[in-house]
């Protein structure tokens, strides 16, 4: 398994309770703490096995933010009919674990050591960040609204454009105030609903628009 190609449900339990407790290294020490004798200690194995699973640091780095980014649920059901019921809800369930993984230490943390590193030459987070994280996680919500289109339940000319008004309308300006240490969310179901039915009422067609008081 080639660790930068690898999907995140490719890696065993016991590989993602590793990446468990990198992250919380990381959230609890900083970049420093992040070496594969702190994360052998903290999760109970050998640095042959980290290095096996993972390859390098920057290796480890790869698959702790693909593991972070499928904390994000999206429509991964092959064979499923989606409904205008089913569609909200699997929208509604991407929102709100978005909004709780950006939210989250971990992303937090990750993005602040981003940012810390983007004066230096070489420096991989940022670039990693954007290809095993945001896009992977773009990737798979796209699949989703293509999915509801096909279904006869969405209508956009653009996916791309169509999926990006329904993270702007998720996330807003929150990761930014967060990023400068603004408090979260106190109720992210709220958000995500009332997002949720603001993407709805611009792209749903008539079958999804006809149920939206019933769909909230």
């Amino acid at each position: 398994m080639s660790v930068d190609t690898a999907e995140p449900s490719e890696f065993s339990p016991r590989q993602n309770a590793v990446l468990e407790q990198a992250l919380r290294l990381l959230v609890d020490g900083g970049e420093k703490a992040l070496t594969t004798s702190g994360v052998a200690r903290a999760a109970n194995c050998s640095k042959e096995s980290l290095y096996k699973w993972f390859g390098d640091r920057d290796g480890l780095l790869s698959a702790m933010i693909a593991y972070q980014a499928s904390k994000v649920r999206t429509f991964e059901r092959n064979g499923e009919r989606l409904t205008a019921t089913s569609l909200h809800d699997h929208v509604v369930i991407f929102a709100r674990d978005l909004l709780e993984v950006l939210a989250g230490d971990v992303s937090l943390a990750l993005n602040r050591l981003a940012i810390g590193q983007s004066h230096r030459d070489g420096s991989k987070l940022g670039k990693l960040l954007l290809e095993r994280g945001r896009r992977q996680i773009d990737r798979r919500a796209m699949a989703l609204i293509d999915a509801g289109k096909r279904a006869g339940l969405l209508r956009f000319a653009d996916a791309d454009e169509a999926y990006h008004t329904l993270y702007g309308l998720v996330v807003s300006d929150l990761h930014v105030r967060m990023l400068l240490g603004e408090p979260g969310l106190k109720d992210t179901a709220r958000q995500a609903e009332k997002a949720v039915t603001a993407f709805l009422r611009l792209y749903g067609t008539e079958k999804v628009l006809a149920e939206m008081p019933a769909l909230g």
